[in-house]
């Protein structure tokens, strides 16, 4: 089995490839970044072919704003890349959504299937849910460039089978009238040598809270914050990430009182920051998985999220956390003061939640069963749960 990844970034891609060359099977990582920097960040030397002036301008548009938004220019000029750099001998193409789209002929020319891994919901579903929630609060979704749309929906028609990390996300392609047999799901991983939990235990007079993600509607933020203060005990909570373009006039009109904002961080950073906390949170609208729930149950911390996270298929609600509608704030609040009050809840929720990422979390547990699909895939056997 030769199998070549193909991503326009990093995302998970880098950890599924590592995964694939240790059992021999990558064949290529065709990628914006250059190959010192995949080198870097995963300490190891991948067969890689890139494309690095692509990751340059998406970089200097994040930093600087010059230039206009890059995302479709980027897209279709990667999916080009890729389509010359698909190695001879290849069986398999796992190209990430909307950057694989003039990819996809000269691999079935080459005699390869093609995979289009897709990290969240189908991306009808994502824009219609965020379209309705930025309406809430008087805005405008244009996040997702109509085009980059239409790209994802031919990649979806033409691809052999359609990889996502969960069944929450498998569940909209197929409402989505995608064949169930098309679509299979696959968890991700956690890097166990970094997210760990804490030694001893944390002491503490109030219990701690912490939010990891992008700070904005998405991930349920302002739900979030009204839910926290409508608490019924001392308490705290820290918020981890970047606060998204817009948001700060939101932001402004909802209840801070006891909140932190820590802004974005590292992998090392945000793993102590689970070690010192008592519970994580995650109240997502849309979300296909949710790495940083796996890590926050990782460092055993009891979990609460909402039904739309992707990672509910390993935190399973009343043993590992607790598991609200989204955007319900009353649901939420009830939630988070129940672990709250509850130490001995928390203590046992958390407990579990790590032997179960032990269990099934890492990144070599994905990558096998990655494989294990694959195998399926070219055999003619998908859409199943990986």
């Amino acid at each position: 089995m030769k199998i070549t990844v193909s991503v326009h970034g990093r995302y998970h891609a880098f950890e599924l490839a590592c995964g694939l060359h240790k059992r021999g099977a990558l064949h290529r990582l065709i990628t914006t970044y250059p190959e010192f920097a995949v080198r870097r960040v995963m300490e190891t030397r991948l067969p890689v072919v890139s494309a690095p002036i692509l990751e340059l301008r998406r970089r200097i548009y994040d930093r600087t704003g010059w230039g206009g938004k890059p995302d479709l220019t980027i897209t279709r000029s990667f999916g080009e890349f890729a389509a010359r750099n698909i190695p001879d001998g290849t069986d398999l193409l796992v190209g990430w959504s909307s950057a694989t789209l003039e990819a996809i002929a000269p691999a079935r020319d080459a005699g390869c299937k093609v995979v289009i891994e897709r990290g969240s919901t189908h991306i009808g579903h994502q824009t219609d849910v965020m379209k309705t929630a930025y309406a809430e609060f008087g805005q405008a979704f244009d996040a997702t460039d109509p085009e980059i749309i239409e790209r994802e929906l031919k990649e979806y028609e033409l691809a052999d089978a359609i990889s996502v990390p969960s069944e929450v996300a498998r569940k909209t392609f197929i409402e989505r009238g995608v064949a169930p047999d098309k679509v299979y799901a696959n968890p991700l991983g956690v890097d166990l040598s970094i997210f760990k939990a804490a030694a001893t235990p944390r002491k503490a007079n109030k219990p701690r809270i912490v939010f990891a993600g992008g700070v904005g509607i998405r991930k349920g933020v302002p739900w979030l914050l009204r839910a926290f203060a409508k608490r019924e005990s001392r308490a705290e909570l820290h918020i981890f990430g970047p606060i998204e373009p817009g948001f700060e006039a939101i932001l402004a009109k909802e209840p801070t009182d006891g909140v932190e904002f820590r802004g974005p961080v590292d992998w090392d950073t945000l793993a102590h920051a689970y070690a010192a906390a008592d519970i994580f949170c995650l109240p997502s609208l849309e979300e296909g998985f949710g790495l940083s729930t796996l890590q926050a149950m990782s460092c055993g911390l009891p979990v609460v999220l909402s039904d739309s996270v992707g990672a509910t298929d390993l935190a399973i609600h009343g043993i590992d956390g607790l598991v609200v509608p989204p955007a319900d704030e009353e649901a939420l609040a009830d939630a988070l003061n129940r672990m709250i009050e509850d130490v001995d809840l928390r203590k046992s929720m958390g407990a579990s939640a790590t032997l179960r990422v032990k269990r099934a979390g890492s990144w070599n547990d994905y990558a096998e069963r990655a494989v294990d699909t694959y195998d399926a895939i070219l055999k003619g056997d998908a859409g199943r749960s990986a």
